[in-house]
């Protein structure tokens, strides 16, 4: 697996083409400031690209390009124009924040233009792709790329104090600790333009920092502290090299179990003074000792019990929004609304705290099963799951909605549909909205547990199974634009194949991912727990007497749907048998029965055809069949469950 080095390779020129005796390599020029970080690991894709394409890559200093290079990176501010060799170029369209431009260099070659170091980046990632898919590297055509959401936040929990423990959580602790890992996955952000990495448990601050006045509420040693901090500091650092802002997020109020023994505190919701000025107190420290830490986030809710909406922001202001104005720089903050339950209480803290940079205000899309219907049918703000508009009108001047579309809904099977992602951004972006947090509460993508051994497996870790739902969700949060070849040609290059089969293949994902979002549709669910697609398990208790893990057919018809263009069965039943007309716009249970049977078997004989394609060459292929086939027979159960609650009603 490959590990980059990230500085030896500029000290001289790459030439790591395989030669036959005789042959010289045609190279393939590159001049950038090699100062940045982010270039440097984009300039490592483009040399695996380069090599693909048969060429070597040339490394030339930024300043001192030959007069023929065939790509210049250059990062300057935003401008109208820009001179190169003495040509004035005019440019057309505005080039943001993250955002690059592709442009034709008067003396040959291309310039890669940002106007900041992560734009440059996306620029150099961009060039490696079209060399890789294309297998053509000159010329390249001209483009513009802004990023369409400003926050493209992955939420990631911790392993250590989680939120829902057990051994689901304790098998990724060794993994998790491990910088290889997260070398890996914060790749794999960067090359799918996540920028945010959010990282949760319950009480963070004992494995960062030995708090000075409570000294015994981390309960390591000295040298188990400092490796502690080591770990900490070296991710952080590659993050911040890759432009990934880093966020600690905990649940409120706790403590460690060390802190509660030591200095006679409850673990959980106290509100003393004493914990008051330990939570403040760690938040400051952690922000000093920790240089690249981007910021802090923190929820109202679940270990605030019987507290008023503004008792819970008083306390935030207390301990939060003090211990940052007293660190030594200032940092970020997310705001969680969930059980917020006062808009105006979370609007006045907001305004109080007086932040420099705008509060990220984190919105549960549909509860916990967002990967569902693109139409906001309900949230968290309090246990009724109401929508409360009154969070985001009038609009907020100094905090954003970010909508958090959890996925809590398929674990094991692969899934990617650009469609409903593009559906989903267009539908939900607003004046007040800039981004979206993605990720699961009950599942770590790190440890590889679900797949059992095969020689088909190609891959070491969670995230990397799940390697089409990353790039989709992320590519297509940077530019709602991107096309569907990018992915078409991410799947033939992945499982060598022709361009009809990975159109196949691209379109069989579509197909099958149809399968969890229909059921999530169709069968409403809140918690986590509540529902569970791809297993087709409702676990939650509910109001029916007769519920069962396995969502049983009483409940199945009784239970609401959550999309509301959607008709639950007691409702198409009741109109049918009265013989009242069915309004045009909903979709009945037996024509969304009739879509499901349709996709899904359009999928299984799409697997079935692309069996014939898998040779030696073909890596995980079969196994990503699979979960399309699993899928597709999933979704001719849904097809009959809808049909025999329809009868049986």
């Amino acid at each position: 697996m490959k590990r980059h080095t990230l500085y030896p390779i500029f000290l001289a020129v790459l030439i790591s083409s395989v030669l036959l005796p005789g042959q010289a390599a045609a190279q393939y020029s590159v001049a950038f400031d090699s100062s940045l970080p982010q270039l440097r690991f984009a300039v490592e894709e483009l040399d695996e690209a380069v090599r693909s394409a048969g060429e070597a890559l040339m490394v030339q200093p930024a300043a001192e390009p030959a007069a023929r290079t065939d790509l210049r990176v250059v990062v300057a501010d935003n401008r109208d124009e820009i001179t190169l060799a003495g040509h004035t170029l005019e440019l057309e369209g505005s080039m943001q924040e993250e955002g690059f431009r592709i442009l034709e260099h008067p003396e040959g070659g291309n310039v890669v233009l940002a106007a900041d170091p992560a734009g440059a980046m996306y620029g150099v990632l961009d060039v490696a792709e079209q060399i890789r898919h294309q297998q053509a590297i000159r010329p390249l055509p001209e483009k513009l790329v802004n990023a369409d959401q400003k926050v493209r936040a992955i939420k990631f929990n911790l392993p250590w104090l989680p939120y829902q423990g057990g051994e689901k959580m304790d098998l990724h602790k060794p993994t998790v600790r491990d910088l290889d890992f997260w070398r890996e996955f914060l790749d794999m952000m960067a090359k799918n333009r996540f920028n945010t990495l959010s990282l949760w448990n319950l009480h963070p601050f004992h494995y960062m920092i030995r708090a000075k006045n409570f000294p015994e509420a981390s309960p390591f040693s000295d040298r188990e502290l400092q490796e502690w901090k080591k770990f900490w500091k070296s991710l952080f650092k590659m993050a911040d090299d890759r432009s990934i802002e880093t966020y600690v997020v905990n649940w409120n109020i706790r403590v460690s179990e060390a802190m509660a023994d030591h200095y006679d505190v409850e673990e959980r919701n106290d509100t003393s003074d004493r914990v008051k000025q330990y939570t403040r107190e760690s938040i400051t420290q952690t922000i000093n000792e920790y240089e690249n830490l981007d910021g802090l986030g923190v929820c109202v809710c679940d270990d605030m019990r019987g507290m008023s909406p503004e008792e819970k922001e008083e306390w935030i202001y207390d301990t939060f929004v003090l211990g940052m104005r007293d660190a030594d720089r200032p940092v970020k903050f997310i705001h969680r609304s969930v059980h917020a339950e006062s808009a105006g209480a979370m609007r006045d803290l907001i305004d109080r705290a007086n932040l420099p940079d705008p509060v990220k205000v984190t919105v549960k899309f549909n509860w916990s099963h967002g990967h569902s219907t693109p139409e906001l049918a309900l949230s968290q703000f309090s246990n009724t799951g109401e929508i409360d508009e009154s969070f985001w009108r009038p609009h907020p001047t100094n905090y954003h909605i970010q909508w958090t579309v959890r996925n809590e809904d398929f674990f094991i099977l692969r899934w990617g549909d650009p469609d409903f992602i593009k559906a989903h951004i267009h539908t939900n972006d607003h004046a007040y909205t800039n981004g979206y947090f993605i990720g699961s509460e009950g599942y770590i993508p790190a440890k590889e547990f679900m797949q059992k051994y095969s020689p088909y497996q190609t891959w070491q870790y969670g995230f990397q199974r799940q390697w089409m739902f990353y790039k989709m969700w992320g590519r297509l949060l940077y530019d709602s634009q991107t096309p569907d070849r990018v992915f078409v040609n991410a799947l033939k290059e992945r499982f060598t194949l022709g361009g009809e089969e990975a159109q196949t293949l691209f379109d069989t994902y579509r197909l099958a991912s149809q399968v969890p979002l229909r059921i999530a549709s169709f069968h409403r669910g809140t918690y986590d727990l509540s529902l569970y697609s791809e297993g087709f398990l409702g676990p939650y208790p509910s109001d029916q007497p007769d519920n069962t893990v396995f969502i049983g057919i009483n409940e199945f018809i009784n239970n609401e749907t959550l999309d509301p263009d959607f008709m639950a069965i007691p409702d198409f039943v009741a109109k049918t048998t009265a013989g009242e007309p069915i309004p045009d716009d909903l979709v009945t249970p037996l024509e969304l029965a009739r879509l499901s049977e349709e996709d899904s078997r359009e999928a299984l004989n799409r697997v079935e055809r692309l069996r014939g394609s898998v040779d030696e060459y073909s890596g995980s292929l079969p196994l990503e069949l699979d979960d399309m086939a699993t899928w597709g027979y999933l979704g001719l159960y849904l097809a009959d469950k809808i049909r025999a609650g329809v009868a049986l009603e």
